[in-house]
């Protein structure tokens, strides 16, 4: 990474915090027409954020989205400047962000933008410190935590109320009650060499 790019990079990290609400893929015709998947809870509400821009924060898009294409959460936009596909092409795996202010207030306190998670100090109940929420994952099968451990290998806890009892955002920690087994080491049997 050059000085520049760097720098660019630092002060976006020191700027207010972003969400990415969706990565553009392959073009869509030759007019400058993009498949993006979108992060957002409606696919095609990515473009009632306002304007978008990259990760360092140098280039700034709106959004216009021209319908649904097939793919979960996918859908077909233009973006402002793009007019071509090549210059569609070019953007394949850019990621758009959107200042977290723009996400709407959330009124239920049991639900949360994975955003806001990530960056959390990960305690046990007892108070002692396992490490930081670095993710947010679904799998599948519900929300999952990946904590990554101030000493040990990173671990997954499960995103439920009996596994993650507290979540404080304004304190910036969440508490966790893991199921048996799931922090610590399992106890390696001893194994015994033939005779």
């Amino acid at each position: 990474m050059t000085i520049e790019a760097h720098d660019k990079l630092a002060a976006v990290k020191s700027a207010e915090p972003r969400v990415c609400l969706g990565v553009v893929g392959a073009p869509h015709g030759v007019r400058g027409a993009v498949r993006i998947k979108s992060f957002t809870g409606e696919p095609a509400a990515i473009a009632g954020y306002g304007m978008l821009e990259d990760e360092l924060g140098t280039r700034h898009f709106t959004l216009k989205v021209i319908g649904p294409a097939k793919g979960d959460g996918m859908v077909i936009a233009r973006l402002s400047g793009i007019a071509d596909r090549d210059r569609a092409e070019a953007l394949r795996g850019l990621r758009l962000y959107a200042p977290r202010t723009a996400l709407p207030a959330i009124g239920d306190k049991d639900e949360f933008y994975h955003a806001d998670l990530v960056g959390l100090a990960a305690l046990l109940e007892d108070g002692t410190r396992l490490g930081t929420v670095t993710a947010v994952h679904d799998f599948g099968a519900g929300d999952v935590l990946e904590i990554e451990r101030d000493a040990g290998q990173p671990v997954l806890v499960p995103f439920t109320r009996a596994a993650v009892p507290v979540v404080d955002i304004a304190a910036r920690r969440v508490f966790l009650d893991p199921p048996a087994g799931l922090i610590e080491s399992p106890q390696r049997e001893q194994i015994r060499e033939p005779a």
